[in-house]
């Protein structure tokens, strides 16, 4: 039987983590981010939930994460509906936007000041609307908890939306931490991670 060995990650102790992953992900070359894409791509195919997803939420990658763009390409051939986040100024949460295939191939987007692109949109839909969310992130340990850049978009966001939709991260594999992050009562976990290695589903 395989023991994992028990490193518990303290509050005090995320910082510098945050810091080191943020840089090594940054650091990846555009080789390894496709190559990255392409392999967790091929693994997402068979998650069950994603193929049962109609209404999936994504976001554009723009600081090192996991790419979506074969992502979003795929949710369009398999005639899914794809939803980008847009931060909604009034409560600091994250409102989801419909877009089609011409406006995601065309970039029909704004920057926000915060670095990201957003679709120009005026309104959107609550993310209990979404089958699926498919969200970028830090860190993840081994119970499902959801480290990010330090916003809180997601954490605000999914605090009113407790059963749906179904949390997935995706990450570079070195994100995924064999150990227990201290989760804070803000911290909303995932129900599943996908890496381009391995899928781990928890249980909330």
């Amino acid at each position: 039987m395989h023991v994992c060995n028990f490193i518990p990650v303290m509050s005090d102790a995320l910082p510098a983590l945050r810091k080191k992953l943020r840089l090594e992900r940054r650091q990846l070359s555009p080789f390894v981010q496709r190559k990255s894409e392409q392999q967790l791509l091929n693994l997402l195919r068979h998650v069950l939930v994603f193929k049962s997803s109609k209404k999936v939420g994504l976001y554009l990658h723009a600081f090192g994460e996991i790419q979506t763009k074969k992502i979003i390409e795929l949710c369009f051939k398999q005639h899914k509906h794809v939803y980008l986040p847009m931060i909604c100024n009034m409560n600091q949460t994250l409102v989801w936007v419909k877009i089609n295939a011409n406006q995601y191939r065309n970039k029909r987007f704004s920057h926000h000041p915060l670095g990201m692109k957003e679709p120009m949109a005026s309104r959107g839909q609550q993310v209990s609307q979404l089958d699926i969310l498919l969200m970028p992130l830090l860190i993840c340990d081994e119970h499902g908890t959801r480290i990010g850049m330090g916003g809180g978009f997601y954490d605000r966001t999914l605090a009113t939306a407790p059963y749906y939709p179904y949390r997935l991260g995706l990450a570079h594999d070195f994100q995924y931490i064999n150990s227990t992050v201290l989760r804070q009562k803000w911290d909303q976990p995932l129900d599943g991670l996908l890496t381009q290695k391995k899928f781990y589903p928890f249980k909330r």
